[in-house]
């Protein structure tokens, strides 16, 4: 096998954030589920951008935020997504170049738009998130290159993008390639409504042995399996999956990997602002210490640590030096 030039390539959703705060009477007024995620059309996209107040637009998309944090870490990476010919493309691209990492999908020339999501964040921090998919709905098959997708440690993929046909037959390509070329699958499961909908094609992938490193939280991990009880759970994957992480909010974070199970508690935060992220951030902490050979402990620690920085601020991408944040947590 060649040695890797990518530590890891992602598929996901290319989305520009648009991140404003607001009143949790607001969230009511809208008629909003607040702290989760809802889909929406253009029309609803609209009604919402009008509803908020000043926004911040940033570059975000679940599997990308995840590439920005790896990036930070000193990680080689590539992405893959889909973007249109516009001003929010642009945003896009740019941003993601900005940061390191090679993107060279071409932009669509047709409508629908860029992807946004209309981020509302309450006084609390909790973040309630409304996505128009747009143009990241239709990446096509062709769009992938072989050749980069082999030359990967790692291939990561967004569940969120398993939704539409078209990037569902690209990630299904992607997850052949990548295992033809012996490298490692992951997969983040992304939210419950996604395993709702496509619970059976998850449980088929893990059952035919070609995710390799699986990513849930507690609620995800819930529906997946179908047990409520946390390790229960736990103990219906841990035989399927070879490394299984599953995260639980301010309760901490486990991961088993060949019978070892490792578990961290949160990183503590002085002041929780915003929780776009939270998630993504730490699957970049695990995933640049599991590409590393780092313990199962210390990646857990990694992911932690990169959570914590990205829910003490705005946006889904890191703005404190990771490199040296996490040097001094795993040094003290």
């Amino acid at each position: 096998m060649t040695e890797p030039r990518y530590d890891v390539i992602a598929i996901g959703n290319a989305i520009v954030d648009v991140m404003a705060p607001c009143s949790e009477e607001l969230i009511a007024e809208l008629g909003l589920a607040k702290g989760g995620m809802t889909l929406v059309d253009a029309e609803g996209a609209t009604r919402l951008y009008e509803a908020m107040g000043p926004a911040k637009e940033i570059s975000g998309g679940s599997a990308a935020n995840t590439l920005a944090g790896m990036s930070a870490l000193g990680a080689q990476c590539a992405f893959i997504g889909q973007v249109a010919k516009d001003q929010l493309g642009d945003v896009f691209s740019h941003d993601i170049h900005a940061v390191g990492i090679d993107f060279d999908t071409p932009a669509r020339a047709a409508e629908p738009p860029t992807a946004r999501c209309l981020i509302f964040v309450t006084p609390d921090g909790e973040r309630t998130m409304n996505t128009f998919l747009g143009a990241s709905q239709f990446l096509p098959p062709a769009a992938l290159d072989d050749d980069t997708i082999a030359s990967a440690a790692i291939l990561y993929l967004e569940g969120y993008l398993w939704d539409p046909e078209e990037p569902r037959s690209a990630m299904r390509r992607a997850i052949d390639v990548a295992r033809g070329a012996g490298r490692k699958v992951a997969f983040t499961a992304s939210e419950s409504f996604v395993i709702d909908r496509h619970g059976d094609d998850f449980r088929a992938l893990i059952e035919e042995g070609k995710i390799d490193i699986l990513f849930v939280n507690e609620h995800e991990l819930a529906s997946l399996t179908g047990e409520s009880d946390f390790e229960d759970g736990i103990a219906a994957l841990t035989a399927k999956v070879p490394v299984l992480v599953a995260t639980r909010s301010a309760a901490g974070a486990v991961a088993v990997a060949g019978g070892t199970r490792a578990e961290v508690a949160a990183e503590p935060v002085a002041k929780v602002v915003d929780t776009t992220g939270a998630g993504d951030l730490f699957a970049a902490g695990f995933l640049t210490g599991h590409a590393r050979g780092e313990s199962l402990e210390r990646c857990l620690r990694m992911g932690a640590i990169c959570a914590a920085e990205v829910i003490s601020h705005y946006g889904a991408r890191p703005e404190a030096d990771l490199q040296a944040l996490v040097a001094e947590k795993l040094s003290a």
